[in-house]
């Protein structure tokens, strides 16, 4: 339990939101439209979690890892065509984890500041955010375009500590993946890790978050709150 915690930071694919039904969607439509074999859900929860130009590379390949003989023209092309599919999905297929409104209020409620630090591209966010009634709680919203470099480099942290005039160990960051782990690390912050989201494979305990965690809600005991 961590009674000083002033500021909590989520991610919010995998950890807030199960949005890998859409982006599997998307993924597929673009690959498709190239020419490329299908991709499936299963795969695309592995190749979530360090952007869309990283998620359209993987699923052109096939492979966690990006297949070096990919041209940029076509990892452009499909980019492009990723996002128009991603945005015609109306996002009608993702849903929130259980306990998210009630952590959220609980947060808020007790002074808490909270903000969302994603590395999806921003301009899917706001609507992500108001479609799930999640606008109303983060003071700052940060996608994976606000800065020249995405989780796990700690700029947005810092940033957001800055902003908030607190000190690292005032900060608790939350998310499912080891990116998120990493740049709570990396910035000195707290990290607090959930269990169901989308890590490529691995357990989010090998990236040694100080919580684990299989709901949300338990982020309200780490920072020493009676939920």
């Amino acid at each position: 339990m961590m009674s000083a915690i002033k500021l909590v930071v989520f991610d919010l694919d995998g950890t807030l939101l199960d949005s890998v039904p859409d982006l599997a969607l998307a993924a597929d439509q673009a690959v498709q439209e190239l020419g490329y074999p299908a991709v499936t859900e299963e795969q695309v929860r592995d190749y979530v979690g360090n952007g869309a130009d990283i998620l359209i590379g993987r699923s052109l390949s096939q492979s966690i890892d990006v297949d070096p003989s990919l041209s940029p023209e076509l990892l452009a092309k499909a980019r492009v065509l990723f996002d128009d599919f991603y945005k015609a999905s109306g996002h009608k297929l993702s849903h929130l984890y259980p306990a998210v409104h009630q952590t959220l209020d609980t947060l808020v409620a007790n002074g808490i500041t909270v903000a969302l630090l994603t590395n999806k591209p921003s301009k899917f966010v706001p609507e992500l955010l108001e479609q799930h009634k999640l606008d109303k709680y983060f003071k700052h919203v940060l996608g994976g375009d606000a800065f020249e470099k995405r989780k796990p480099d700690p700029i947005a942290l810092h940033w957001l500590m800055e902003q908030e005039q607190v000190s690292a160990d005032q900060v608790l960051m939350v998310g499912d993946s080891k990116n998120d782990i990493l740049a709570a690390r990396n910035a000195g912050c707290h990290a607090f890790g959930l269990t169901y989201g989308y890590n490529h494979g691995e357990p989010i305990a090998n990236a040694k978050p100080d919580f684990v965690a299989d709901i949300v809600s338990d982020v309200l005991k780490a920072v020493g709150i009676d939920a």
